[in-house]
């Protein structure tokens, strides 16, 4: 476990679209929760069941090795990452982006923490 002092220092380096290897670690509920994913940095990494495949079977199996960019982080401990392998992303990734993140393309490259989190009483 990170301080928050640590934390910031990590989130410091780290830019929204960078791909990063890592290794699927656990897999606690398929089709439910997500994948918890080790991308060698002292925080671990999580890919959520709103970006993975609907089908629980095409999920990166644990043990699995592949790359992921960086979806999202804040001041939680914990990386938040989309798979790079389209077998391993939702279906409809494409036109769901369209409506959830349109910023997606413009925020590829920029800092995490230059992009404030979403409000979420608004």
């Amino acid at each position: 476990m990170v301080n928050m002092v640590e934390w910031e220092e990590i989130r410091r380096r780290l830019h929204f679209g960078q791909r990063v290897s890592g290794r699927v670690v656990q897999v606690p509920r398929p089709g439910m929760i997500g994948v918890f994913v080790d991308i060698g940095l002292a925080v671990g990494g999580f890919v959520d069941v709103l970006l993975l495949p609907e089908d629980a079977a095409r999920w990166p199996a644990e043990g699995t090795e592949t790359e992921f960019e960086i979806w999202w982080v804040d001041e939680r401990t914990q990386v938040r990452l989309k798979p790079v392998d389209r077998q391993f992303l939702r279906e409809d990734f494409d036109v769901w982006i369209s409506r959830w993140r349109p910023g997606w393309p413009r925020e590829l490259g920029l800092p995490v923490l230059a992009i404030e989190p979403p409000s979420h009483g608004a």
